[in-house]
C-alpha cells in the first residue's frame, strides 16, 4: 500500500488506516459517485471537466454538490505525496446512513487517492451476455455501484481480454465496463450516443471536440446507427474498434473475442492527435 497516497477529512492519511464507517452508505448500498483522472506531468488531467461531471453525478443521485475547493486541495495533496502516480480517484458518498436504501441527512464522505496506473496500450475486447439498461435511474451517472462492471470485466478477463463490450436493452452498442467504444467504418469514426445509456466519458468528449477542430470525420452516432452486431464487421475487417477512458486515453482494439483485429487508419490518426493535445494542455 506504500504506492498509494490517501486524503480524507482535510488531510493526508496512512493508506493502511481504516477510514470508512461500517454504516457509510457508500459501503452498505453503494450510494456514492466517483471520478478517476489520469495523471499527466504530475497533474490530474482534465480535472475541471471531471469535477463538473462529479457534481452532475452527485445531483443526479440526489446528493448535495460536493465541496470542489476541498477536493482540489485533496488532489494537490496526494499528487505532491505520490510523485509517480498514474491516476487519481475522487470518491464522494452519502456518508453515514441506515442499513437500507433510505438516507440519513448528514455530512458526505470524501476520499481522494493517488496510485499507480499502467501506461496506455492497445486493448483486447470481448463480448459478454449482459446489457446496460438505458432507462435505469442511474443511467449516465458515474456511481460507486459497480458490481455489474466487476462481473462483466471478470468474464472478459476469463476470455483473455482486457475489457468487456456491452449492448443495451435495445441490442444497440453501448460501452465497456469502464470505457466508451468507437467504431471506424466507411471512412468515419463514430461512438454510441448518450441515449444508448453510456457514460458521457471525459476522454470521449475530448476526442469528439479535438477531432472536430482538426477536421477529422469523428462524430456521435445517430440512434439505431450502431447495433451490437456492428462488432461482427470488425471480425470481417469491414470495421475497426477503439476505446477511450481517462487512464487508458484513446487506444485501438487489437482483438475481439480472441480474434486479432487490424488498427484502422483513422483510429491511428485520432490516437496520435489525442497524444498531441494531451501533451499541450493538462486541463483542457
Amino acid at each position: 500500500m506504500s504506492d498509494l497516497a490517501v486524503w480524507a477529512d482535510g488531510r493526508l492519511r496512512d493508506a493502511t488506516t481504516p477510514l470508512l464507517s461500517a454504516v457509510d452508505h457508500g459501503v452498505t448500498v453503494g450510494d456514492g459517485v466517483f471520478e478517476t483522472c489520469g495523471v499527466v506531468r504530475g497533474e490530474a488531467f482534465a480535472l475541471t471537466r471531471h469535477l463538473a461531471r462529479l457534481v452532475r453525478s452527485a445531483l443526479g443521485l440526489g446528493l448535495e454538490a460536493p465541496d470542489l475547493d476541498a477536493i482540489r486541495a485533496g488532489v494537490a495533496a496526494v499528487l505532491a505525496e505520490s510523485s509517480g502516480a498514474g491516476r487519481v480517484r475522487i470518491t464522494v458518498t452519502a456518508g453515514l446512513g441506515p442499513l437500507g436504501s433510505g438516507r440519513t441527512p448528514g455530512a458526505q464522505t470524501v476520499l481522494v487517492v493517488a496510485g499507480p496506473a499502467a501506461p496506455p496500450a492497445p486493448v483486447r475486447l470481448a463480448r459478454v451476455p449482459w446489457t446496460r439498461n438505458e432507462r435505469s435511474a442511474v443511467a449516465g451517472l458515474k456511481t460507486t455501484s459497480y458490481a455489474e462492471n466487476v462481473v462483466a470485466l471478470a468474464a472478459a478477463t476469463r476470455q483473455g481480454a482486457d475489457e468487456a463490450v456491452l449492448a443495451n436493452t435495445r441490442d444497440a452498442l453501448c460501452e465497456g465496463t469502464g470505457s466508451n467504444v468507437f467504431v471506424e467504418r466507411g471512412g468515419e469514426l463514430v461512438t454510441p450516443p448518450l441515449s444508448s445509456g453510456c457514460l458521457a466519458g471525459i476522454t470521449r468528449e475530448l476526442v469528439l471536440e479535438w477531432s472536430a477542430a482538426a477536421g477529422l470525420p469523428v462524430r456521435e452516432a445517430a440512434d439505431g446507427e450502431l447495433p451490437y452486431a456492428v462488432l461482427d464487421e470488425a471480425l470481417t475487417g469491414d470495421a475497426h474498434l477503439a476505446i477511450s477512458g481517462s487512464v487508458r486515453t484513446f487506444v485501438p482494439a487489437v482483438a475481439l473475442d480472441g480474434a486479432d483485429l487490424a488498427v484502422g487508419p483513422l483510429t491511428a490518426q485520432v490516437a496520435a492527435l489525442y497524444r498531441e493535445r494531451e501533451a499541450a494542455d493538462v486541463d483542457p
